[in-house]
């Protein structure tokens, strides 16, 4: 049994590592920066606001659902005018 253990825990470990090493990566991205700068130039009072309170993600939450509720509007402004 033991010597089974010994040969499982260095594949486990390894595959936990390999893991983590997949959830790090988009937090080391250049991109998060350049996400952060594009929210901060288009970014609403409010929308700042949630930013300073409670953290990036909730601020970029709120900020896609507004783009995503106006392009909707405007998709429906142009059917309903064609």
């Amino acid at each position: 049994m033991f010597l089974l253990l010994t040969l499982v825990f260095p594949g486990v470990l390894l595959a936990l590592m390999l893991a983590m090493e997949r959830v790090e990566a988009p937090l080391r991205d250049e991109a998060v920066g350049e996400r952060l700068t594009a929210f901060l130039d288009e970014a609403r009072p409010d929308e700042v606001e949630t930013f300073v309170s409670q953290g990036l993600a909730p601020a970029l939450d709120r900020y896609w659902r507004r783009r995503a509720l106006r392009s909707r509007l405007l998709a429906r402004r142009l059917v309903a005018r064609g």
